[in-house]
């Protein structure tokens, strides 16, 4: 059983030392552990310092590219690695190292398939009452689209197992974090979290300038996610908002125009059109909730194809011994005849 711990990192080179610090170098039922640092684009020594830190294995980015890249480049690397559990943390020094343990147990007993940790946020002294209230409402916006219970959905600090990598497929490359849950909760994998203590602070947020900057791209991304596996939920509940507005300027001109004396019905032509406005409203979110779910049928179908083109790529058509230092991704592919 392989462990691999993957660090996305720009510019990390005073706090990494602080992360391995609390590395396990053995932990029961792991074989194995390795290390993988995602070099998003850092200016400093970050490398360097990993190599002197023992570190082998590097996904380079020649510029910043995100977050969300960074983890989706770092698991495909992981993957090719031959890893059975994958452990994402930061390299701010942020999540404690020394619970890692902890945090791959319910994936080595078979209880999950990824484990995310909950930093309760409300302990957490740096994090304003405005940033506490909106992780709150973000986690329960998720944890609606997702069908899960998790308390810290805006958590990095994660395990996944080797099955739910290969089934999932991030596309945000803002932050994987919410989206990733919300595609395990519909796709039915096990997911549970785990209380830990976050470390002090090292240092600001480098995901997002201002807070406002943060609630966007977090709404956006969760809004978008939630119309690939629900858009039916979406929409309908959308024409119908609109098919009940556009009842009530239509009852309206009926009453006027047939109960009413001495009404004049082109008086009250105004509600007739407020009324058929609501109502193509209607009909356009209903045509549109088909036609996205029938997008959705076929997603589904393009990912099988996917997971299944990733399970082959990694582990018959890719020599896992060129995985190795400096060799970047995607892995070469083999050459010659079988």
């Amino acid at each position: 059983m392989k462990l691999v711990v993957q660090i996305p990192c720009l510019n990390e080179e005073e706090t990494l030392p602080l992360v391995f610090a609390g590395m396990p170098s053995q932990i029961p039922g792991i074989d194995s552990i390795e290390y993988l640092v995602i070099d998003d684009g850092s200016r400093d020594r970050t490398v360097e310092v990993a190599r002197g830190l023992g570190v082998k294995h590097f996904v380079h980015h020649a510029r910043n590219m995100g977050l969300g890249q960074s983890f989706h480049d770092g698991t495909l690397k992981a993957l090719a690695m031959g890893a059975d559990i994958v452990v994402n943390t930061d390299g701010d020094n942020q999540y404690p190292s020394d619970r890692i343990p902890d945090l791959i147990r319910p994936i080595l007993e078979g209880r999950a398939e990824i484990v995310i940790a909950d930093r309760q946020t409300h302990t957490i002294a740096h994090f304003s009452t405005l940033k506490k209230w909106l992780q709150r409402i973000g986690s329960r916006i998720v944890n609606i689209a997702a069908g899960t219970e998790l308390p810290d959905a805006a958590s990095g600090f994660r395990a996944y197992s080797r099955e739910a990598l290969l089934r999932l497929n991030t596309v945000t490359r803002f932050s994987y974090c919410m989206e990733t849950i919300i595609q395990a909760g519909n796709k039915g994998l096990a997911i549970t979290s785990l209380p830990v203590e976050t470390n002090p602070k090292t240092r600001e947020s480098r995901l997002f300038k201002t807070t406002r900057e943060h609630v966007l791209k977090s709404a956006a991304t969760i809004i978008r996610a939630y119309i690939m596996y629900r858009p039916m939920t979406l929409f309908l509940g959308t024409a119908a908002i609109l098919f009940c507005a556009a009842l009530v300027p239509f009852v309206r001109f009926l009453i006027l125009s047939f109960f009413v004396s001495n009404s004049n019905s082109d008086g009250h032509i105004q509600s007739l059109l407020v009324g058929s406005i609501l109502m193509m409203g209607a009909f356009i979110a209903l045509a549109l909730g088909v036609i996205a779910d029938l997008i959705r049928i076929n997603r589904v179908l393009l990912e099988d194809s996917l997971e299944q083109e990733k399970r082959y790529r990694l582990t018959r058509d890719f020599d896992p011994m060129t995985a190795d230092v400096d060799q970047g991704w995607p892995p070469r592919r083999r050459t010659g005849t079988a």
